[in-house]
């Protein structure tokens, strides 16, 4: 099963950094506390049958090639992956760049805001890679009611999510975002219906 790790591992942290004028450890502290709060928006999301089927169809039109084989910084549109950042959020967006930006870690607000546009169109599309490998290997219906499908693919790399990824942590849900859960509170869940 694919987790957070792997997401991780596919995005170019020394290129990213170049692009943000910060460096690799500040970038990589960004993308820990900006992945697992776009995650958990999208997770919240899903939990609803409509915001479900909205991220469905937002992940079929990301194809898995920009995540496939590492991410080229270059072909990511980040004017899309603004629309993506507000549809997960709605109007907390503000509200969630923020609280990350002062949630105690290496990021401030104004660095989570140019970093959330560029994540989400390779999250978008990582998902897009593991909901047809997840298709083709399930025989069921992979239905969206209540958050099965996509919210299930999301509740399983919120598990990993935990702690900065390497540690496991509590599986689904919102629960596998530690502390950060307990930081944005009712601020996830708002986005796309």
């Amino acid at each position: 099963m694919a987790s957070y790790d792997d997401i991780i591992a596919n995005i170019p942290i020394a290129d990213l950094a170049s692009r943000l004028g910060v460096d690799e450890a500040t970038a990589r502290a960004a993308v820990d506390q900006a992945l697992p709060a776009l995650l958990g928006g999208m997770g919240a999301n899903a939990q609803d049958a409509a915001g479900a089927a909205s991220l469905e169809r937002a992940v079929q039109h990301h194809p898995p090639q920009l995540f496939e084989g590492g991410v080229n910084l270059d072909e990511v549109d980040a004017d899309d992956g603004d629309k993506i950042v507000h549809n997960v959020f709605g109007a907390n967006t503000d509200q969630v760049v923020q609280k990350l930006g002062s949630g105690g870690g290496k990021a401030e607000p104004g660095l989570i805001q140019k970093l959330l546009p560029i994540l989400a169109p390779i999250v978008l599309s990582f998902l897009a890679g593991q909901f047809a490998k997840r298709q083709q290997g399930s025989s069921s219906d992979a239905s969206t009611g209540g958050g099965g499908g996509i919210g299930d693919l999301l509740g399983g790399l919120l598990g990993g999510a935990a702690g900065g990824g390497a540690s496991g942590g509590a599986a689904g849900g919102l629960g596998g975002l530690g502390g950060l859960g307990d930081l944005l509170g009712g601020l996830l869940g708002g986005g796309k219906r």
